[in-house]
């Protein structure tokens, strides 16, 4: 059964989902970027008003692969008690090289991978994810203004990127401003869980506030297939 990630900004969102019985909380400042993270401090408020009735996540920022910058930002982001750790492997730097060091940390935290579906991923990495000890990976696009996941990405690819997840046992999420109309052709991948911010908000704005009644159309949407 796939599953319901919302992306949220604030205590107020993140009750908003809440209530609505999405699958993961995740939490990230839309406005910095693809991953745009959240102040530490927020994100541990957000952590301790959830108290654990729903897993949450949250990205660390859209940053360039250097080992010890994302070390220290998973580190850091870990210490506020998220239940997994979203981290964007971006075209600049070294991703083996950070990916490397982040072993160090997979033993006590469950990180997750961000691949980008409009960055020519490479889906080769999926495997040393897993010989890493990340606990999943997802696809998203990083440029949300070329359109949504299935507008960057052959459908053949996707469909490919979640079986191989599968077969390293890996938690698979599917994202990238993703809309209703979206999610019957990503259902039949059997993915973990479809990713959301933009479709949750008025007029679609990412930036914006999150509409209950977009949560509700969404959730039911999924639980449809």
């Amino acid at each position: 059964m796939t599953g319901m990630l919302a992306s949220v900004t604030s205590v107020e969102e993140a009750l908003l989902v809440l209530q609505a019985q999405v699958d993961i909380i995740d939490l990230k400042q839309p406005a910095q970027g693809a991953l745009g993270a959240l102040d530490n401090a927020t994100v541990k408020h957000i952590v301790q008003t959830i108290a654990g009735h729903c897993p949450v996540s949250a990205t660390i920022g859209d940053l360039p692969m250097q080992p010890e910058l994302v070390f220290n930002a998973v580190a850091t982001m870990a210490a506020t008690g998220v239940d997994y750790i979203k981290i964007g492997i971006f075209p600049e730097g070294d991703s083996l090289a950070t990916i490397a060091k982040l072993t160090a940390l997979t033993g006590r935290n469950a990180l997750i991978a961000v691949l980008f579906a409009d960055c020519q991923p490479d889906m080769g990495l999926i495997s040393v994810l897993k010989q890493a000890g990340f606990k999943g990976v997802m696809l998203d696009t990083r440029d949300k203004k070329r359109g949504s996941l299935l507008q960057v990405m052959a459908k053949t690819t996707i469909g490919a990127f979640v079986r191989q997840a599968k077969v390293e046992q890996l938690l698979c999420g599917l994202a990238g401003s993703l809309r209703p109309a979206d999610i019957t052709g990503l259902l039949p991948f059997q993915p973990d869980y479809l990713g959301f911010r933009g479709a949750l908000c008025a007029h679609h704005n990412r930036t914006g506030q999150l509409s209950e009644a977009a949560i509700k159309q969404i959730k039911q949407a999924i639980a449809n297939g």
